[in-house]
């Protein structure tokens, strides 16, 4: 005959903690590695809560004439008008995480077909990429590329020039290669999901408060006042 075992609110509680803080996170839907990243990786006290938003299969309409109403900022404006709180994007947290740690000039790594668009949105805004390296892998392929591969690339493809390295894209292991690459190369590493927790939590920091140390992602996490 099964045991059952009758839990009081009170133990229960205890097993599950409220969040003192939280965040939402709209992803594509073939993105496998952002969710599991987050909930490994954010700091005790941070609650994550996770939509998908359908990138793959066919279109009703063509994303040509879809451009404008998937548009980052309007889609940031929507979303901060619905909620009333902040709402932020990967590709603007970025961009904070590269000023906060001083870089300039850029080892770009993804596994994408080609850098180009990220190529020139970073010399848009005032970063130069002096050399980068696209596996162009197809996205269901991307999550297949190990840490210790990225950490090898980072290390085979370094620059002298470089200041930092930029590992690009979302849905990948890179954020469990920081730690090494930052190790190997001796400068700070910088990647799409790590700039986007740094951000979120940075903002969040009175309510985490006192954060742990996070060395797994590398240097940017020291710069929680930038």
């Amino acid at each position: 005959m099964p045991t059952v075992t009758a839990v009081e609110p009170e133990q229960h509680a205890r097993f599950l903690p409220a969040p003192r803080a939280r965040i939402g996170m709209i992803i594509s839907s073939v993105n496998s590695m952002t969710e599991p990243q987050f909930n490994r990786f954010a700091p005790p006290g941070l609650g994550v809560h996770v939509a998908r938003a359908r990138v793959a299969g066919e279109w009703k309409r063509p994303l040509a004439a879809m451009a404008e109403e998937i548009a980052e900022g309007r889609i940031l404006d929507i979303v901060q008008d619905a909620t009333g709180i902040e709402a932020v994007a990967t590709s603007r947290l970025v961009l904070e995480a590269l000023q906060a740690l001083g870089l300039r000039s850029l080892l770009l790594l993804s596994p994408y077909r080609s850098n180009q668009a990220v190529i020139d949105y970073l010399g848009a805004t005032g970063f130069t990429v002096v050399h980068d390296v696209a596996l162009g892998l197809k996205p269901l392929e991307f999550a297949a590329v190990t840490p210790p591969e990225w950490a090898q690339l980072a290390r085979r493809h370094d620059r002298a020039k470089a200041d930092g390295i930029f590992l690009s894209c979302t849905n990948t292991t890179q954020v469990e290669a920081i730690e090494d690459i930052e190790r190997a190369l001796d400068k700070p590493v910088v990647n799409s999901n790590q700039a986007v927790l740094w951000g979120c939590v940075k903002r969040l920091k009175s309510a985490l408060a006192p954060l742990p140390a996070m060395p797994r992602l590398g240097r940017l996490m020291r710069h929680m006042d930038a």
